[in-house]
């Protein structure tokens, strides 16, 4: 059984400042310390890298240094894998756009559940709502009660 990360968990992880700080370095911890495989899309890695770099959008944002030193921290570890884009993509990301009006802000979400699609991941962690219109996607609130 595998899973994959959304980009949002890492943020809140990676954010001193967020509500759900404690509660997202707990759960990155759990799944580093787990044998489950897990799994984080490359597109995934770049928004982290541009998001948690970011004066906008963090307070105190970490270095592009620290930012890269806390992705190599998981893609290092032999339960984690960091998947891309292979031959046929192409057909599944309209597959998986054929079913759902995909424009905007929903891009980037549903190249990210077309590559799970392709790598055969179905249990996705993440707080991005927009994913539950990817019906393949098993998507999991890592903080809801």
């Amino acid at each position: 059984m595998s899973f994959a990360l959304d980009v949002n968990i890492l943020l809140y992880a990676s954010d001193s400042d967020s509500p759900l700080h404690t509660r997202a370095t707990a759960f990155l911890h759990r799944c580093v310390r787990e044998e489950e495989l897990f799994c984080i899309t490359w597109p995934t890695v770049m928004s982290y890298l541009r998001i948690a770099t970011h004066s906008a959008v963090f307070a105190n944002p970490l270095t592009p240094e620290e930012a890269m030193s806390n992705v190599e921290s998981l893609i290092h570890l032999p339960h984690a894998r960091v998947l891309s884009e292979e031959e046929g993509f192409w057909d599944i990301y309209r597959e998986v756009t054929g079913r759902v009006l995909v424009r905007g802000n929903l891009v980037p979400d549903a190249h990210v559940a077309a590559i799970l699609r392709q790598h055969g991941v179905k249990t996705f962690f993440t707080r991005d709502r927009d994913f539950l219109k990817f019906s393949f996607l098993d998507v999991r609130d890592p903080f809801s009660s």
